[in-house]
């Protein structure tokens, strides 16, 4: 199914850092973006900073019933929803030992990197799968691939590696629906999170995630992505 002329995208914890990158960069190729955020008046003003119709939505992706809402209320004002970015992510709990991490930080990381990402996804299928067209990207990282020494944060790890078990799945659910889903690392990126000494901007680390919110129909799915390369699981 060709790309509808105007896209609608969602990006998760876009007021800042990476998902804000992805959020501009989705406006400049003139997708329609609903920035989403905890704080409304943060992704008003992320919206306002991006222009290109952006538009700024509570998201919570902590609050279940809060993120199916949010999806609802972005198909309710623009029509469809065509890019879902699942960019909120954190707990990058670096230097711990996995047997120094507790119960709670262990949850915490599941809590925002995958079930997060899930009860979007859940949300926003069915209005993908109405369109007959959709793409879903989860922002990983390596530190949740078996293949990489990347392995200093254990929680942050351990989830990430789920996040990218769910995107493979899902995509297998969705085979020759028209919905493309895949999960990407964007690379050590100079945010809140992966400090000043990182050598990617968040500019940077947005590309592959960009890029996969905007693969043709032919493009690929279930799989995991960096630098616009394939990566192990």
């Amino acid at each position: 199914m060709t790309a509808p002329s105007h896209q609608v995208a969602l990006v998760t914890g876009a007021n800042r850092g990476i998902g804000r990158a992805i959020a501009a960069g989705l406006a400049a190729q003139g997708v329609v973006v609903a920035v989403g955020a905890r704080s409304p008046s943060a992704a008003e003003a992320v919206a306002a900073e991006i222009g290109g119709n952006a538009f700024g939505i509570r998201l919570d992706v902590t609050d279940a019933v809060g993120a199916h809402a949010a999806v609802d209320a972005v198909v309710e004002r623009t029509g469809r929803l065509d890019i879902v970015v699942n960019n909120a992510g954190g707990h990058y709990d670096s230097g711990v030992a996995p047997t120094d991490v507790s119960d709670a930080d262990a949850l915490d990381a599941i809590e925002v990197n995958l079930l997060g990402a899930w009860r979007v996804c859940r949300a926003a299928v069915p209005h993908m799968l109405r369109q007959g067209r959709g793409r879903i990207v989860n922002v990983s990282s390596r530190s949740g691939s078996f293949a990489s020494t990347w392995s200093d944060a254990p929680a942050y790890g351990v989830s990430k590696a789920a996040l990218n078990m769910m995107t493979f799945q899902l995509a297998q659910q969705l085979t020759d629906t028209g919905v493309l889903v895949n999960a990407c690392c964007p690379g050590w990126v100079r945010t809140d999170m992966g400090g000043l000494d990182a050598d990617k901007s968040p500019e940077e680390g947005a590309d592959t995630p960009i890029w996969l919110a905007l693969l043709p129909d032919d493009g690929p799915t279930g799989g995991f992505f960096g630098e616009r390369e394939p990566l192990p699981w």
